[in-house]
């Protein structure tokens, strides 16, 4: 079964990990969207290729259970921020890694104008800067759900008394 203690990976690494187009796509995507290492864009595609292979699962099946599981699915992906309301599964099958990407709390307080680059608004999450409601959040990988961006605030520093 396995020591539940133990951190499994939440990604798959690529099968040829030395084509040229895929490294220069991950690299890009690594410098558009601050990522530390390829490793987020990983997890990224990982979650990626699990919402596309729920959705053409959902295909082949038939009745009640595929209205159900549709349903389902598409209000998490809704919730998630991945998709509009009115999506089909045609729009699950059409994500990419840059809709995921899009929606990392890192990526959002650069867009919102919460920082002047990409990498300062990692630094302001990593150091404890950012709040998403009334919680702090230091992972810049947290992804933001439908809702949440009206919420994000980045904390003033704290002015020092002329004593000290």
């Amino acid at each position: 079964m396995g020591d539940p203690k133990r951190i499994r990976k939440k990604y798959e690494t690529p099968g040829h990990p030395w084509r040229k187009e895929r490294l220069d796509e991950e690299l890009r995507l690594m410098g558009d969207y601050g990522l530390r290492n390829k490793r987020e864009i990983w997890n990224a595609l990982s979650k990626l290729r699990k919402y596309r292979a729920m959705a053409r699962s959902l295909y082949t099946a038939v009745g009640e259970r595929r209205t159900l599981e549709e349903s389902k699915l598409m209000g998490k992906l809704y919730r998630l921020g991945l998709l509009p309301q009115s999506a089909t599964l045609d729009d699950v099958l059409r994500l990419s890694v840059k809709d995921l990407l899009d929606r990392r709390l890192q990526t959002m307080v650069y867009r919102l104008g919460l920082s002047k680059t990409i990498h300062q608004a990692r630094q302001f999450i990593t150091h404890g800067k950012v709040f998403v409601g009334q919680r702090r959040v230091k992972a810049p990988s947290y992804h933001v759900l439908r809702g949440e961006e009206e919420a994000i605030r980045v904390s003033s520093p704290q002015s020092k008394p002329a004593g000290e």
